[in-house]
């Protein structure tokens, strides 16, 4: 997993494994890397929303969609739900690795 920082430091592009949440039937998700959630974390975790979400615009291949990142206390990470109507268009199953990119919306 790495991560590029782009535009100010609003842009992330990452690279990341997709994993499917158990006991929970088709949810999919991606955790940002841990330098990078601390990083996130550091610079924006004033902005946080409900249940400690942040605001973001993702893309992945040709397709975009705004949604927010959320914490996962456990891993020390952010993690980001990636919808089915993306993995289909995208074709992006679980166990794969994925290039994608994560805009700030603070």
């Amino acid at each position: 997993m790495k991560l590029i920082k782009t535009m100010k430091k609003r842009k992330f592009k990452v690279k990341s494994e997709v994993w499917l949440y158990p006991g929970m039937a088709g949810w999919h998700f991606i955790s940002v890397p841990k330098k990078q959630s601390d990083e996130i974390s550091q610079k924006f975790g004033s902005m946080k929303r409900g249940w400690g979400s942040l605001p973001v615009t993702v893309t992945i291949g040709k397709t975009s969609w705004k949604t927010s990142i959320f914490p996962d206390r456990k891993q020390g990470t952010y993690l980001l739900p990636v919808k089915a109507d993306v993995r289909k268009k995208e074709r992006v199953i679980a166990g794969e690795n994925i290039s994608f990119s994560i805009t700030l919306r603070v």
